[in-house]
Parts: structure tokens; sequence; C-alpha cells
């Protein structure tokens, strides 16, 4: 039997939902091989994910400009090979890129992750669906690891990351007595609730003055948010308004998050903050529920259609765009959040 490495490159690009989900399994994976080292490739706008865990080297490589292409591709291999002492390759995104690097490395132990691609399929198929719960993308990145030698027990999911505020993210959360951050966007419609709904949804929420609501987004989302907050002196909008780094910082503050399925419900989940996530085309058995959340936060409805899709980049056959979400009710996710408002006081 081969020897366990001592030095792991691992490989994930994009996107930022499922980066984020390496997070824990890396941090666990060092904590229970203290002899480890780990060295993560990943775009430069992922490494504030990763600064707080110990024998875990960033690695930033601008896939779509310094090493575009193959022949780009080609120079980052090269310069792993010279500045980075690795033993072994986990790929856990096994795309044409990281093929293409891990065959440019050479003759080393490789581990590639297994996306259960056959049984997704079942579940997203239009008839006859198996449907199950799958396994976790948690644990299918720990099997890749376990492949090489490095076994990892996930099953304890605490917080993957603990924050003290930087002073501008301190200066805009303050003291308020129950924060309520709001992330209403997602990559694609079908994983997205109408936002005329979800300003319903906001309507409800900042009724009570106990409540702030921190409206999250890109800077070009920002303007619906903006309209959303006029007039009402307890909707902060700070879509677009950070750097990453001290976004995370003021995610980490919230007392509540309510996402789509999308990155900031995996970012949320990362600092041990509630996450009410509102869920349409896609569905929490596909395996990429927020790490230590509580399944019963999950809004969706029981339709025969869902799910439609593994990554919501797909309409619901029968019920179109987003349509998987039409019964779910502003109340029904108001609802959610104060059940956690209510168990925080």
């Amino acid at each position: 039997m081969a020897p366990a490495p001592k030095h792991i490159l691992a490989l994930r690009f994009s996107a930022l939902g499922d980066v984020a989900m390496t997070v824990p399994v890396l941090k666990l994976l060092l904590q229970q091989h203290p002899q480890l080292q780990v060295t993560l490739v990943s775009v430069p706008f992922h490494k504030p994910l990763f600064e707080h865990i110990d024998r875990l080297h960033f690695y930033g490589a601008d896939i779509r400009e310094q090493y575009k292409g193959i022949s780009g591709l080609l120079t980052l291999a090269r310069q792993l090979k010279k500045e980075i002492p690795f033993d072994a390759v986990a790929d856990l995104h096994d795309v044409l890129r990281t093929k293409i690097i891990r065959n440019f490395l050479g003759a080393i132990p490789v581990a590639v992750i297994d996306k259960g691609r056959r049984e997704k399929k079942e579940l997203t198929r239009p008839r006859n669906k198996k449907l199950r719960p799958l396994k976790t993308t948690f644990q299918r990145y720990a099997d890749v690891f376990a492949k090489l030698g490095v076994t990892t027990d996930i099953s304890h999911q605490q917080s993957a990351i603990s924050s003290q505020p930087s002073d501008p993210v301190a200066n805009e959360v303050g003291n308020i007595p129950f924060r309520i951050g709001i992330a209403p966007f997602a990559k694609h419609a079908a994983k997205m609730y109408p936002l005329q709904k979800m300003e319903q949804v906001v309507r409800l929420l900042q009724g009570n003055e106990a409540h702030t609501l921190y409206l999250l987004g890109s800077r070009a989302e920002a303007p619906v948010l903006e309209q959303w907050a006029t007039g009402h002196q307890n909707i902060q909008v700070i879509a677009g308004r950070y750097p990453f780094a001290e976004e995370l910082q003021l995610i980490a503050r919230m007392d509540v998050m309510l996402t789509m399925d999308s990155a900031n419900m995996h970012l949320a989940s990362l600092y041990g903050v509630p996450v009410v996530s509102v869920w349409g085309g896609t569905h929490p058995w596909l395996g990429f529920y927020g790490w230590g959340q509580d399944p019963d936060n999950a809004v969706q409805t029981d339709l025969p259609c869902r799910p439609s899709s593994v990554f919501g980049n797909k309409s619901c056959p029968v019920h179109g765009a987003a349509g998987c979400m039409q019964e779910i009710t502003p109340g029904q996710i108001a609802e959610k959040v104060m059940k956690i408002f209510t168990k925080k006081n």
C-alpha cells in the first residue's frame, strides 16, 4: 500500500458556491491529519475563504486571462510542478481545464471527484424519478482525499470560519438587535423567487422595528434593491459596496440569512449563520444544501416535477422558469425567518 501523501495539490476553480463547499472539508482534513499540507489552486477572487485554515496554501490562478487556453494551462502546470512540492493531486472539479492540468502534471497519484451524474439524472428526469437524498458534495470532496489515503470525518458540522469584523463592517452593523441578510438573486431564473414576491417578503419583515434588513447582491443588481429600501430606515443596501473579504465579515454578523439556492447560502453557512433558503427547480437532495443547516429551514413545495435541474440552468418542463416557486407565498418565507427571530429572543 502506498504511503499517505504529505502535500496534496487540490484543484477547484468555480463556481463560488461550490468552492465555498470545499472550505469545511479542507479544514477538517487538515485538523485530522496534522502532518499534511494542502495547496488549493483556484481563481484569485476566492482567496479570502481560505485564509484562516492552517497548512492550507492558496494558489491564485487566473485561468481566463493569465493562464488562458491549453498553452496557459501548460504554463500553469509547469509552475505548479516547479514551485510546490506536492506528491498527490485531488481534482475536486473534474472539468476540461482540470483534466488538462492533471495530464500536464505527469505521473503522480491522482484522485478525481465522482459527481454522481447518473443518480442526479435519475433524480431530475421528467418521468420515473428516483426520489431520495443523494450523497452531499461535502462527502464527495472528502471521498476524493480518501482515495489518496487520507480519510476525513465530516459528521461534526460546526462553523467552518470564525471572523472578527473589520472597522467598516462593524460600523455598518453596529449593535442592532436582529440583523436579517437578504440575497434575492441567483445565477439562473429557476433558482430565483420572483422579485415582486420577494419585495413582499421584505415588506413583511421590515414592518417589525426590531429588524434591520441588509440587502445583498452585485453592483448591477443594486438599483432594484435601492428601490425596495427607499423610505425605510431599517433597510440597508450593501450590494456592491464592499470587497469580497469585507462582505464575508458582514455576512458573518447576520442573525439569519434569507437566500436562494445560491453562493450566499454557502457563504453564510460557513459562519454558522442560520439560513432560510428558497428552492425551485433544484432540491436539497441533490447534495448542495448548506453546511450544518437545519433541513427545516428550506422553503419548497412538493411538486412532481421537482427537481427538474441539478444547477437550476434549465426551466421546469411543466411550469417554466421559476415555476416551481409560484406556490410559495411571501408569508411562508417570512414565517420561517420569524421562527429564527423567536428562537433568538
